[in-house]
């Protein structure tokens, strides 16, 4: 490593590629606690996973009677099973139990937090840019009430929903779903501190001086800037649907409506269920989010940061 020389004439020697300056460096301590805590938070994490995945292949007595963090290699008549009939077997009791309706749930579930997810991000930039660069009578009020809507429950609203939608004959539809998860206060809150620090306001009024209408501003300029922020309102919306159990409960009673969380917890309301089908149930319905957070990764951690600095 060749040492170089600072403008005040002291030696330094240039720091590691990745690595802080020596000088800032933290110790060998510091940095051992560090990644024993970040070892520690992501066995917290990953365990459920690894326990859903070894629960899925048993059935119920062998969750009882087996050790709970490894396969099982015996069946209920002792003689030993591989790792492949075991899913199959388990696979079979799910389709059995849910009447074959079970890839259904997973696509409806994926088409309500989807349509959900993206008309709701729409909605949520738009009012949030609204709100940041524009000034008009009521926006202080029409702020405290989105404030107010993040202080409040969504449980508290299914049953009102449930009785407007009963009356405007929309219950028992996927409109009954989608409708109430595009409405988001956080997105619309997320939306409004994206646009105030991320879009600058001298690029808005030399669009204008240029003689773009509101509309082709929004749409060809905001809209750019804001769209790693816009993966992350996705992602909060989409998650919160998809995880959404009492709306569905209130508002769908047919089979072929349902999302996985409803068909998941019907599994579970007869007598003795086969807990080992609801564990690769879940385990099935879980892994859409899985590989949309993994392929949107990149545009959601910059979307994350992208209203923290201004400018």
């Amino acid at each position: 490593m060749v040492t170089e020389h600072s403008p005040q004439g002291f030696d330094y020697i240039p720091s590691r590629e990745g690595m802080p300056p020596r000088a800032i460096a933290p110790s060998m301590i510091s940095r051992g606690i560090t990644a024993f805590m970040l070892i520690l938070v992501l066995l917290y994490f990953i365990f459920p996973v690894y326990w859903v995945i070894i629960s899925a292949t048993k059935t119920n007595a062998e969750l009882a009677n087996t050790f709970g963090l490894w396969f099982a290699t015996h069946g209920e008549d002792t003689e030993s099973k591989s790792l492949i009939e075991a899913i199959g077997v388990n696979y079979d009791k799910l389709m059995s139990w849910t009447r074959g309706n079970f890839w259904r749930w997973v696509v409806n579930s994926l088409l309500y937090s989807t349509a959900s997810a993206a008309i709701g991000t729409l909605i949520s930039v738009m009012a949030g840019y609204s709100l940041a660069k524009f000034t008009f009578p009521g926006k202080n009020l029409s702020t405290g009430i989105i404030m107010a809507g993040l202080l409040m429950p969504a449980a508290l609203l299914t049953v009102p929903m449930y009785i407007v939608f009963l009356h405007l004959g929309i219950s028992n539809t996927m409109a009954s779903i989608i409708v109430p998860c595009c409405v988001s206060p956080f997105g619309v809150f997320l939306g409004r501190v994206y646009a105030q620090t991320s879009v600058p306001t001298e690029l808005i009024e030399a669009a204008r001086i240029d003689g773009a209408s509101e509309a082709r501003i929004f749409f060809t300029i905001v809209l750019r800037i804001l769209a790693p922020a816009m993966v992350t309102i996705f992602l909060f919306i989409f998650v919160a649907c998809w995880n959404n159990f009492l709306l569905p409960l209130m508002m769908i009673s047919t089979d072929t409506l349902k999302p996985v969380t409803l068909g998941l917890y019907g599994m579970m309301s007869y007598f003795n269920p086969e807990k080992g089908a609801v564990m690769m149930g879940a385990l099935f319905g879980v892994i859409p989010l899985i590989i949309l957070f993994l392929g949107l990764q990149k545009y959601w951690q910059s979307g994350l940061a992208a209203g923290s600095v201004k400018g």
